[in-house]
């Protein structure tokens, strides 16, 4: 899930609209309701040159709101100061629900500048409310005396919650640092956007063109025409491949020309780092720089402890012993790996030759090979069973199935782009929980990856009345090409059940306030969609959802088993590059000295340190330094290690399931909604676990999944 500054971008309330009295407002689709069912976005009608007039309307909005709170003579209260705080922003949430958001989808020239103009203003009214001396004032005032206002466990909960972001925020710091903080805080939101765009220009400014039909040896065809077809809108003859997930992946794992591959390998794994226009190697040293001087600011030796601090791992050597653990093993499971293919490799060029040394552009290429000769399964073998409709409609079947919930297709909802299809998801008990966007196929406007937001949370407005979610899931998918459609690669599966774990996080959290709905801490915000991807995998459920598209035959259980088996191959590499990134982004913010920092060589660095913990050279950190936007433009700072924490969380409540005898439990299912998604907010993050596992989890289940036991 995209995560967002609590104090900037407030509640999704229905507070009443201050007037507005520039003309516009009557053309402007912000300034009144949509009109639409469950007020989605008007995308019909919303256009580039209404966003900045609504941002800025809607800080002024807020602004008023904040001030009303300001100037109240009252004695401070719950309800006169945290809930109307709580409640406040109506228009601001309105309008950077949609912009943010189509900024990582329908990004172009004019949106950037749009951004560029308003994270400064967004970042200024953010830190004019989390420095608001009498804002301050009143909200510790309620903070100190909450004990004597009667509250109930949530409402203290939310007060608490509201202090130390205040606290985190700059609101007990000196004039001086705190006019230091807003100067890091406007720089550091520049240089977020600037590495995210320059990210975007570099994935879309590599294309490798192939005019030579026998460089496409060993290509599925479905990649070869998929090619055809980007040649085509491109203008150009014979075949073009990118820098997309569903073309880059299957060159690198299935092309028969080395040097092709190495050529794309390269072009991948060096992005924004070629010393061009799209450069980020600057661009990281200064926002390491900055981010140590705020850490510092606030009393920390490093800008890991400060993030860290209100994790469930709460600081770097908790997290540093950690991933050292897994690293070790994964990283000797690796090499095991590595000498098979090497074997495999000789063994194809010449039997009795010595072991070669295959290079980093060819793991994909021989683990490939290998897993067909240890397994006999080719992937390619299960994509007709695969299609992406089927796939969906597997992932609506367990969600129905665990919790009771159905989804309609709506097709009366306004879209951005033509292809997003939307459904409209009721509860058990026919209750409308809100719309689900799905957004399939790359495009050069979009961003690489998959990923879950919302155009709106679900949520109490101040009168009380509940707002469905409008969330979305984006992805960038193997499109349909010719008469066939669009069929996924086993990867690109679990992808989907994945992003779709987030969405019932959103659908399921109720809670009253919004400082704490759904709000879960960062290194447990992967557990609501890793655990899908478990059920993904299931015999059991494959044969709900894995059918031919041609003859609606399920998928047969030879073909199954071959997956099951094959669940521990290569895991030594999947686990090696990933753990290697979190390394890595741990070792970047636990610098503690600026002067260091800005002398700094990013890539020296980087290879530097990926050589201390001894990772073998035919493997990379899952991404480089100048193309990390988890951890420089997209809120994983000091918290990539996020997903492999919260995956032995995930493994060890999928495996209470398993123990069960049943993988649809209703007690278990309900126990997991109430406890680890509707009502997460509502105490620290293994608080709410232990209610539903009734212990601490064990980290055998994760390493007995990634064949590390």
């Amino acid at each position: 899930m995209k995560i967002k500054n609590i104090l900037i971008i407030t509640a999704m309330s229905v507070i009443g609209l201050t007037s507005c009295n520039s003309d516009s407002c009557n053309e402007n689709p912000f300034f009144s309701d949509y009109g639409t069912y469950l007020e989605a976005p008007a995308f019909d009608k919303i256009k580039n040159e209404h966003y900045l007039p609504a941002f800025k309307e809607g800080m002024k909005q807020q602004k008023a709101e904040i001030e009303a709170i300001c100037n109240n003579t009252e004695e401070p209260t719950f309800e006169n100061t945290i809930w109307a705080m709580d409640k406040s922003g109506k228009l601001l949430n309105k309008v950077s629900g949609v912009f943010f958001n189509m900024m990582e989808c329908m990004n172009n020239d004019e949106m950037q500048a749009i951004a560029e103009e308003v994270m400064p203003l967004m970042t200024a009214h953010g830190d004019d409310i989390s420095m608001n001396p009498v804002l301050f004032e009143k909200v510790k005032y309620v903070y100190d005396h909450r004990a004597e206002m009667n509250l109930d466990d949530q409402q203290n909960r939310v007060v608490e919650k509201y202090y130390k972001d205040f606290i985190r925020s700059g609101a007990g710091l000196n004039e001086e640092d705190q006019a230091k903080l807003r100067e890091i805080n406007e720089k550091l939101s520049m240089l977020s956007l600037q590495f995210g765009n320059n990210l975007l220009k570099e994935n879309s400014n590599f294309k490798l063109v192939i005019d030579n039909e026998a460089d496409l040896a060993g290509l599925p065809q479905s990649s070869i025409d998929a090619a055809a077809e980007q040649a085509k809108k491109d203008g150009k003859e014979g075949w073009v491949f990118t820098l997309s997930k569903p073309s880059l992946i299957p060159f690198l794992t299935y092309a028969d020309n080395s040097l092709l591959r190495e050529k794309m390998y390269n072009a991948y794994y060096n992005r924004c780092d070629n010393n061009n226009e799209y450069d980020n190697k600057a661009i990281i040293k200064e926002t390491l720089a900055l981010r140590l001087q705020k850490a510092q600011l606030f009393g920390f030796d490093n800008y890991a402890n400060y993030v860290l601090d209100i994790n469930m791992a709460k600081n770097a050597p908790t997290v540093d012993k950690f991933l050292d653990d897994i690293f070790y093993s994964a990283n000797e499971l690796a090499k095991k790996e590595r000498h098979e293919m090497q074997c495999l490799a000789s063994h194809e060029g010449n039997v009795n030759a010595e072991p070669v040394e295959i290079t980093r552009s060819d793991w994909w290429y021989f683990a490939e090979k290998l897993r067909k000769a240890k397994y006999d399964f080719d992937e390619n073998q299960i994509r007709p069973y695969l299609s992406l409709d089927n796939v969906r409609n597997g992932m609506f079947m367990a969600a129905n199935k665990l919790y009771g919930v159905t989804f309609a297709k709506r097709n009366d909802i306004p879209v951005y782009f033509e292809g997003v299809e939307t459904f409209e998801v009721k509860d058990f008990d026919g209750s409308t929980l809100g719309l689900l966007y799905l957004d399939f196929y790359p495009r050069e406007s979009k961003s690489s990856g998959a990923w879950c937001t919302g155009f709106r949370e679900g949520g109490y407005d101040i009168d009380g009345v509940w707002h469905p979610a409008l969330i979305q899931l984006v992805m960038n998918f193997t499109p349909a090409s010719g008469d066939t459609p669009a069929l996924l690669n086993w990867d690109e599966t679990e992808t989907m059940w994945h992003e779709f774990g987030h969405s019932l996080h959103a659908f399921f959290s109720k809670g009253k306030y919004s400082r704490t709905c759904g709000s879960v801490p960062h290194d447990y915000v992967e557990l609501p969609s890793q655990i899908m991807e478990n059920w993904a995998a299931e015999p059991e459920v494959i044969r709900m959802y894995a059918k031919h598209y041609q003859t609606g035959e399920v998928m047969p259980d030879s073909l199954i088993a071959k997956i099951e088996n094959s669940a521990l191959f290569n895991q030594g590499f999947n686990t090696t590059e990933l753990i290697a990134a979190s390394i890595l982004d741990m070792k970047y913010h636990e610098l503690t000295d600026v002067d260091e920092i800005n002398a700094l060589g990013v890539d020296e660095f980087e290879e530097q340190q990926m050589k201390a913990i001894g990772l073998i050279h035919e493997i990379q950190p899952r991404y480089r330094s100048t193309n990390f936007s988890h951890v420089f433009s997209g809120g994983y700072s000091a918290g990539y290690y996020a997903y492999t924490w919260a995956e032995v969380l995930d493994k060890d409540a999928f495996n209470f399931f398993k123990e069960s005898g049943d993988l649809f439990s209703p007690e278990l299912a309900k126990s997991f909604r109430i406890n680890c998604l509707q009502e997460c907010g509502n105490d620290e993050g293994m608080v709410q676990y232990k209610k539903f596992r009734g212990q601490e989890p064990s980290i055998e289940p994760y390493l007995k999944a990634r064949g590390l036991k």
